[in-house]
């Protein structure tokens, strides 16, 4: 049986796949779910005495990447890479799995990311203005602010640790370069090096993403250092789930494209199978 790339498409094994994965959407979501629920907690309001405010009072500058851009790179970019990929080897175990584990890897990442960031509580480097916008300052007995600023804004000011835009986007654009490095085999130990620039590109973009959090003053360095850290181990962890690390020799497909390329031999050679699959083949 000769088996070549054509022959797993949307049409032919999309529904197959979709339903072998439902749990896994299901799930996924659950996540969607929580960490709705997550956005809608305030979180822990952490003693900020007036001492500590002297690390507290960068400007209230808007942000220079805007929430709404952080799916459309983070994601969008990603999938419509997936989808390229997906035209001219019609895989559909690679547009699947490649998808699954784009979404669950920002999901997992932002799910991480609010929970922390709820429980710590550490407070922007701009937090002297959210907290007092006319920039009078008041405290209580204990030392303590009291906040007159809008209850919003306050509260996105103890949501410093870690990073939110930059732990998606190294979620996202890290399972994107794990992505490239394995189709254009970048460590296939034959010496081109030119390919790790396509690999680093993803990469540079997301550090663009959380150096601008410092510049904007929404982060300290620590903030992003950490969301940047935790995105792409998320991201290397939800891209192993699907594919071989990108210096294996398959790195380049799914493990289900191989799986079902050794169960076609199996076949071929007349050993027995499994009935199911055999039926699914």
């Amino acid at each position: 049986m000769d088996v070549q790339f054509g022959s797993h498409t949307l049409r032919s094994h999309g529904v197959v796949v979709a339903r072998k994965h439902m749990h896994d959407w299901l799930i996924f979501l659950f996540l969607v779910v929580m960490d709705i629920i997550l956005n809608a907690i305030d979180p822990f309001y952490r003693f900020v005495g007036k001492d500590m405010m002297t690390d507290l009072k960068y400007p209230f500058k808007n942000n220079t990447v805007p929430v709404w851009a952080v799916p459309v790179y983070a994601v969008l970019v990603p999938v419509i890479i997936f989808l390229i990929v997906y035209y001219h080897r019609r895989d559909v175990y690679d547009l699947h799995h490649a998808i699954l584990g784009l979404l669950y890897s920002v999901l997992v990442t932002g799910v991480l990311t609010d929970a922390i960031k709820i429980a710590v509580g550490r407070p922007r480097p701009n937090f002297f203005w959210r907290c007092f916008p006319d920039g009078i300052a008041v405290y209580d007995q204990f030392n303590n602010v009291v906040c007159h600023g809008d209850k919003h804004v306050v509260n996105e000011g103890h949501k410093s640790f870690p990073s939110g835009h930059t732990s998606w986007s190294f979620a996202g654009l890290g399972f994107l370069s794990l992505y490239i490095s394995g189709k254009i085999k970048a460590f296939d130990r034959r010496g081109h090096v030119a390919k790790l620039c396509l690999v680093f590109l993803p990469l540079l973009f997301a550090s663009l993403v959380g150096i601008s959090r410092v510049d904007d003053y929404w982060h300290h360095w620590q903030d992003v250092f950490a969301g940047g850290l935790l995105g792409l181990v998320v991201a290397t962890f939800c891209y192993l789930q699907f594919f071989p690390p990108p210096y294996h020799a398959e790195g380049w497909g799914p493990y289900a494209y191989f799986r079902f390329l050794r169960e076609c031999e199996s076949i071929q050679e007349g050993s027995p199978v499994n009935p199911h699959t055999a039926q699914t083949m």
